[in-house]
């Protein structure tokens, strides 16, 4: 729950952060620091109601960016607060242009045990404290000061030092969101004229058909992936994009809109610039990928997996090719072409298109698709981001696969790679797929390996 700073009853009014223009007739610009009533808050775009009436004396209404507004009266309004964001979004914004020793700022966890972190950034590295709440209700990243609230926290330590040598400064810069989904109006259908999607360069490559990037009606940039139709009958794709579309998380991205009338089809994404984990793994170095931001990744791609495995569905092709990366680094788990929806447990699949590499035993000898069969390609992707990258089982070929799993034979650890996150990965391999974890498992285990300032768990070396 968001911390309150001092009122004494519920807020019920947001506020801007930012300047908004409006580019459609049911959008309301607006400027930073105006004040609203929320009359609806549907998905990405919420209907407004601004509290302060025009020259006319009308009162203006239309629809907003949720991601531009906080509650009035609470941390949310406050320049230092982030949100929820990961350890590696908080690491990417704080070493931007524009902030410098001592420039922090504080985002919410979802960890069972923790609230809030202080991220801070000292010279060219950054700190993550735990900030703690008592049974009293108060504030503290120690035992030794406590305070009423987060307002209090901050203010005290940029008065004295938060550890040696290290004072709060100035909140980090705070980045304007980006508006998210087409329209704010739910369109018409999920199928899309093809006319109104323009073709710009291309991305890459993948299984499924190629990426390009693309302006939908010459306005919003969005990213199109070109499918032949012979992949998949028109009506199967249909029905599974439509269902794929009502998928909403960070950690996922986001489909727009389908164009399926003619060879070939197209689906329509958000667009994310920074390119495929595989890509990035293999191109940054030490110094600015350590172990504490692989296993972030790691972690927001438990988050997405978790999510999929609420919503009954499962992916059948996690790789590191297959995450983007977005903004600061939040990761996105894309391609959706092998992804299904399950009414049971399981999926049976007679594919000839199967990743060999990244799939289970019980997929590649029946055909046999759950939940577990996707732990097992985690296995295989959380090697690929302790290894920076690296092709897995590079020496074998993909007939040759089942016969070394089945004999209970595994890929070895990494270089560098700790002993306890090669055993996650062991675990994510076992035979038997009810031994295997769930993703709500793996993300503990991988939250539990973090180490924060001051904390008790040991860091990994």
């Amino acid at each position: 729950m968001v911390g309150y700073i001092k009122m004494s009853h519920l807020p019920k009014r947001f506020v801007s952060l930012w300047d908004f223009t409006a580019e459609a007739p049911e959008e309301l610009s607006f400027k930073a620091g105006d004040v609203f009533e929320v009359l609806d808050r549907s998905e990405d775009w919420w209907y407004v109601q601004k509290l302060k009436w025009d020259r006319k004396g009308k009162a203006e209404m239309g629809y907003v960016p949720y991601n531009f507004l906080a509650e009035e009266g609470t941390v949310e309004e406050q320049a230092w607060f982030f949100g929820e964001m990961s350890r590696t979004e908080a690491a990417s914004l704080l070493m931007e242009d524009g902030n410098n020793n001592g420039s922090f700022l504080i985002r919410a966890s979802d960890k069972h045990e923790i609230l809030y972190v202080l991220s801070v950034r000292h010279q060219d590295s950054l700190r993550h404290f735990k900030i703690m709440r008592n049974a009293a209700g108060q504030f503290h990243l120690n035992n030794t000061s406590f305070f009423p609230d987060l307002y209090q926290l901050v203010e005290s330590y940029c008065k004295k030092p938060i550890c040696p040598g290290l004072t709060l400064t100035k909140p980090c810069v705070k980045n304007e969101p980006v508006v998210s989904d087409l329209s704010p109006v739910p369109l018409d259908e999920w199928e899309r004229p093809r006319e109104e999607f323009t073709l710009l360069r291309r991305l890459g490559k993948g299984n499924f058909g190629q990426v390009h990037e693309g302006l939908w009606k010459g306005k919003q940039k969005v990213a199109i992936k070109i499918i032949n139709r012979d992949v998949t009958s028109q009506d199967l794709f249909v029905k599974e994009t439509a269902f794929l579309k009502t998928l909403h998380h960070k950690n996922l991205l986001s489909l727009y809109a389908v164009c399926s009338v003619s060879d070939p089809y197209y689906i329509v994404t958000e667009l994310v610039p920074r390119g495929d984990l595989l890509n990035y793994l293999q191109d940054s170095e030490e110094d600015e990928l350590d172990v504490e931001g692989q296993l972030d990744i790691a972690t927001q791609v438990t988050e997405g997996m978790r999510y999929l495995e609420s919503q009954n569905c499962i992916h059948r092709d996690l790789a590191a090719r297959n995450v983007l990366m977005g903004r600061n680094n939040i990761c996105k788990i894309a391609d959706f072409g092998m992804a299904r929806v399950i009414l049971d447990s399981y999926y049976v699949s007679a594919s000839m298109k199967i990743p060999f590499k990244w799939t289970a035993p019980e997929a590649l000898e029946y055909g046999l698709y759950t939940v577990k069969s996707d732990v097992w390609s985690f296995g295989i992707l959380l090697h690929e981001i302790m290894s920076r990258g690296m092709q897995p089982y590079p020496a074998l070929l993909n007939y040759e696969m089942l016969e070394f799993l089945k004999g209970g034979q595994r890929m070895k650890a990494p270089p560098k790679c700790s002993t306890r996150v090669y055993d996650i990965m062991l675990m994510c391999w076992a035979l038997n797929p009810n031994q295997r974890p769930s993703f709500d498992d793996l993300k503990t285990m991988l939250e539990n390996l973090s180490n924060y300032e001051g904390s008790e768990v040991t860091t990994i070396h």
